[in-house]
């Protein structure tokens, strides 16, 4: 069996999971669109045969007009009901696909949730699925409609056959030849639409990155600076063609494939026209045999073609809705301990045994047999160059990823073996890359804690330790105030406020902040936005904030993290020294070497003077 062949077997087995997308927040709604659907397909048909008849009895007189005025109201009652029908089915189909796809778009960032790491979110093939499945959105609601047009075009073909039958019976299987290689040729193009959406998924997403860049307040200050504005449209420009080159090879396919059925179905249909024209000129036709003939041709060739294009367009929905499947069972980038265990308090400390880290094989180790230890209620600085391996051990203690080799023990546990919900939500951490979300002002403070009492006292407290709290209270509806000004308008009582870096990062502090005693607070570069006198004001103010709780400080500002009860020196992954401040700068290695170099640049030493003097408490 062929890879297509096996991704069409494959789409099919998701029928069931579709019907239930559709029936599951729209039941009455389903009922009543395959009821109409039903009654839709008996119309045309009908519409003929009273047709046929109406003219064979005004053909033969005497006409009696009681037998053709009930004909007549038949006729005139299936042609309302063919007026209708499609305008009650477009609602029903609409509102079919709004409640389907809520849920759809629902299901599908909940799985995208259960990747608790963040490894699948760096992986190209996995955010290429995850776009396609996005289209996905209304698939459930295209198939059920696809599939009640293929089931109304076989009842439809059904009934015009058999009256066709009647009447040429070889013009019936002439009729009904000429559709195998119309639904070959249409299976074949949604097959090859389906792998080309695959095909330039890649260069849609690069496209909308350029274009993001391009219109982003923060990234437009140096691309207009830099004059690389031209340089990104036409890396835009090119993504874009050669998604229109894919586009454009699939459309001369489609033109020249459509255009032969086109031609094929106006041979057929010529052929039975003069066949009829010839049979009637014969007497062996009557006036109602030849319409119900022209009919029942247009009939069949117009339902035929639509079933085509209905499992055309089944098959390509279930190739679409397959990616959404496929995130939803994709397995979760960081195993589960099951039964997963709650995070108990922190009682002794953190310790981080012999812990080998690289992000992939073929990636350089990022940290080589680390061990270290926060003891329970102690502050540890981490310390060292750019790539030293600080952050990325920040992610292990997060659990956003686990050990390529050793572990992470919490209290002598392996941190894998508890439920990662329970043990995040014993941690509170300022990242050095913190988001500034477009939300209020207390709403971005209270997101760090969306399960916990979000009363606005304790945002304020948080956010008067982080030394924002007199800014947030100014804006011009407080806390209340919209921190964007995405979504209102430049000027006015509901304008949004845009901060400045430092206030933002004061406003990440107290997110961090909120919550109520986490077991291991992780300031992560918590002041590199700040002037030096807000640096000291929040040192201090986080001083008194990590009295008696554990905390991790990792800072390239060596100043900020001399009064932590233990420093940490990384150094290319590994742990190259550990002690307080004064004894790493007495030992005169890579501590001290840097220390050293930080503090030429407050002030240059005279000769003969030693550098470090000036500096040894705050």
């Amino acid at each position: 069996m062929t890879g297509a062949a096996n991704a069409e077997k494959a789409a099919l087995s998701h029928l069931p999971a579709v019907w239930g997308l559709v029936w599951r927040p729209a039941r009455w709604c389903v009922t009543a669109y395959v009821l109409t659907t039903a009654v839709g397909v008996v119309a045309p048909v009908a519409a003929a045969w009273l047709t046929k008849s109406i003219l064979d009895r005004v053909t033969q007189p005497p006409v009696a007009p009681s037998a053709v005025l009930g004909l007549a109201v038949g006729l005139a009652a299936t042609a309302a009901g063919t007026a209708v029908l499609p305008q009650l089915n477009r609602y029903l189909q609409a509102r079919l696909s709004r409640r389907s796809g809520l849920l759809v778009q629902d299901r599908l960032y909940a799985a995208v949730g259960r990747q608790q790491g963040l490894r699948n979110l760096e992986d190209p093939l996995f955010l290429d699925r995850l776009r396609m499945a996005q289209q996905a959105e209304n698939a459930p609601a295209l198939v059920l409609d696809s599939v009640l047009g293929l089931l109304g075009a076989v009842a439809i073909v059904v009934g015009f056959v058999a009256s066709l039958a009647v009447l040429s019976p070889a013009m019936t299987v002439l009729l009904l030849g000429s559709a195998v290689p119309a639904l070959i040729a249409q299976l074949w193009l949604a097959r090859g639409q389906a792998a080309a959406y695959w095909e330039i998924s890649p260069r849609h997403r690069r496209e909308m990155f350029y274009a993001t860049l391009l219109t982003d307040v923060q990234a437009t200050k140096e691309i207009r600076l830099f004059s690389a504005g031209g340089f990104l449209r036409s890396r835009m420009r090119a993504e874009r063609l050669a998604a229109h080159s894919v586009e454009d090879r699939l459309d001369r396919r489609t033109l020249v494939v459509h255009g032969g059925l086109a031609l094929t179905a106006a041979v057929v249909a010529g052929v039975g026209l003069l066949w009829a024209v010839r049979a009637a000129a014969d007497g062996r036709l009557s006036a109602g045999d030849v319409t119900m003939f022209i009919a029942s041709v247009a009939g069949v060739q117009a339902a035929l073609g639509r079933g085509i294009s209905d499992a055309a367009r089944v098959q390509q929905s279930l190739l679409l809705f397959a990616h959404h499947a496929a995130v939803q069972a994709h397995p979760s980038d960081l195993p589960r301990a099951v039964p997963g265990r709650a995070a108990p308090p922190l009682r002794r400390g953190i310790e981080l045994r012999d812990v080998w880290f690289r992000y992939g094989p073929e990636h350089p180790w990022a940290l080589r047999g680390v061990n270290l230890t926060i003891p329970c209620g102690g502050s540890v600085a981490l310390v060292g160059r750019n790539g030293s391996g600080k952050s990325t051990l920040v992610k292990l203690l997060c659990r956003f990823y686990d050990p390529t080799r050793g572990a992470v023990l919490w209290d002598g546990v392996d941190i894998r073996e508890f439920t990662i919900e329970d043990l995040r939500a014993r941690l509170s951490v300022v990242f050095q890359d913190y988001m500034n979300y477009d939300l209020s002002a207390e709403e971005n403070i209270a997101l760090a804690d969306v399960a916990g009492e979000q009363e606005s006292r304790r945002v304020q407290e948080a956010a008067d330790r982080a030394g924002i709290h007199h800014v947030l209270s100014r804006l011009p509806q407080g806390y209340s105030t919209q921190l964007t000004r995405i979504f209102t308008g430049e000027s006015g009582p509901d304008a949004g406020v845009v901060l400045s870096g430092g206030q933002w990062q004061r406003v990440a502090l107290a997110r961090a902040l909120v919550k109520g005693g986490p077991d291991l607070l992780i300031l992560d570069e918590p002041s590199s936005g700040l002037d030096p006198e807000a640096e000291q004001q929040i040192h201090t103010q986080l001083a008194r904030h990590r009295q008696g709780r554990t905390s991790l400080l990792v800072s390239h500002r060596l100043s900020a993290v001399r009064d932590a009860d233990r420093i940490v020196v990384l150094q290319d992954g590994v742990v190259v020294e550990t002690g307080h401040h004064d004894s790493l700068l007495a030992a005169g290695g890579v501590y001290s070497g840097l220390f050293t170099l930080q503090a030429r640049g407050y002030r240059e030493a005279r000769p003969g003077e030693d550098v470090h003097q000036p500096m040894v408490r705050r």
